[in-house]
């Protein structure tokens, strides 16, 4: 009995120990007790650098380092198919929740309460401003690129997407200067399409991976949220990207005189260029499609802007322009804004005439804007659709003669 009651003794004294020293090492860390043991079990959680391809269940926290100890090594990352990445392009993309509630102030403004339901929406959620990212591909911006082709697209149009893949934006490297192509994406509008909508997109970047997907519906008044999540993408992923072309996916673009064109061009001119819009005044009649209420905008006369069908700007004003954006309320025309960011740097666009927004004349059934001759002069001519575009493609591409060359480079 002795014997037992003495092993008893020790028994109580090892468990007392052990719990002092539990106890000890919490009140050192300052953490609760279930957060002790979380600590024990994190080496399995997954590293927080984003994914190829995120889905909504599992977009990973930045938090998930919380828990690491100065000494603790990070996990060795897996090498990169082409060049390795910047240290900076470590960083990832730091929204992945949307914890997004309207603001109520408006509703207690009389001229709000005039307002078009539209723009009541949009200004309920203005301060909304960045959005988890469904689909990443920070690897498009490894190593040196020279021109990245960004165009803007919706979930549903899957046809022009395919046809800008098989004529202007074909990745590629000529004489050493490597070309990338990638997609904007919001989630598709309508909620009982959106499931089946988002499986086709998740297939559609597993062949091609060029696809880059925020949570947000894609909508008109949304594209100002495309460009500012594509701006601040581009300031974490892409620190040596020279050039970028974005636009609209139903443009005709010519990366060879988009090439030419820039061949005298150096980084860090401010450089921005397209089919410049200046003195134009905000639209008042509310059938337009671009009408603005005085509310929202009461000066007579927009700054300078580019047309969002496609324009160019430097690498390095790129992330200036992120900088710019993130002091100025967001606009609801998104070319406009972008002129907005531009008048902040105190930076003026500057027009060209190889860029066609608006068509190579503004008669839309003029013979002219269906003349390839004028096509295989310009850089960037809206609007056509898929089969226009894979025609005047291959119309532009063959053995076209043509009486006089257009010198507009």
């Amino acid at each position: 009995m002795a014997i037992f009651r003495w092993k008893k003794t020790i028994y109580k004294t090892v468990c007392l120990s052990f719990l002092l020293v539990i106890t000890v090492t919490v009140l050192q860390r300052g953490m609760a007790p279930n957060q002790f043991m979380q600590g024990q079990q994190q080496k399995e959680l997954p590293p927080s650098e984003p994914l190829k391809s995120e889905k909504r269940d599992n977009t990973f926290s930045i938090s998930s380092t919380f828990w690491k100890t100065k000494k603790e090594k990070a996990p060795v990352k897996a090498p990169v198919k082409e060049e390795s990445v910047t240290a900076k392009q470590t960083k990832s993309w730091d929204v992945t929740t949307t914890n997004c509630s309207a603001n109520q102030n408006f509703s207690k403004v009389d001229w709000f309460k005039g307002l078009e339901p539209n723009f009541q929406q949009f200004l309920l959620y203005r301060h909304c401003r960045y959005f988890p990212m469904l689909i990443n591909h920070p690897e498009k911006c490894s190593g040196d690129v020279y021109l990245l082709i960004v165009v803007k697209s919706i979930i549903t149009q899957h046809d022009r997407r395919e046809a800008i893949r098989r004529t202007w934006g074909q990745e590629k490297e000529v004489e050493g200067k490597r070309i990338r192509t990638l997609f904007l994406l919001g989630t598709a509008s309508k909620e009982e399409e959106r499931a089946n909508y988002q499986k086709l997109l998740d297939y559609e970047n597993h062949i091609y991976g060029d696809i880059l997907q925020w949570d947000f519906l894609d909508s008109f008044f949304n594209l100002t949220l495309k460009e500012v999540h594509f701006l601040k993408w581009l300031d974490i992923y892409c620190d040596n990207v020279q050039f970028i072309f974005k636009g609209d996916d139903d443009v005709f673009v010519s990366p060879s005189n988009i090439l030419e064109f820039l061949e005298d061009k150096k980084e860090g001119e401010d450089l921005f260029v397209g089919d410049v819009l200046y003195k134009a005044r905000p639209i008042r009649k509310k059938e337009n499609k671009y009408y603005i209420p005085s509310a929202l905008y009461n000066k007579n006369i927009y700054p300078p802007y580019a047309g969002g069908g496609g324009f160019i700007m430097d690498g390095a004003l790129a992330k200036r322009l992120h900088k710019a954006s993130e002091t100025l309320e967001l606009y609801p025309i998104d070319d406009v804004f972008l002129g907005m960011c531009l008048e902040v740097l105190k930076v003026s666009p500057v027009g060209h005439e190889g860029f066609k927004t608006f068509g190579i004349v503004k008669n839309k059934n003029s013979k002219m804007n269906k003349e390839p001759c004028f096509y295989r002069s310009m850089l960037v001519v809206h609007k056509l659709l898929p089969p226009e575009l894979l025609q005047m493609w291959d119309l532009v591409h063959s053995n076209l003669t043509c009486s006089r060359k257009l010198n507009v480079l």
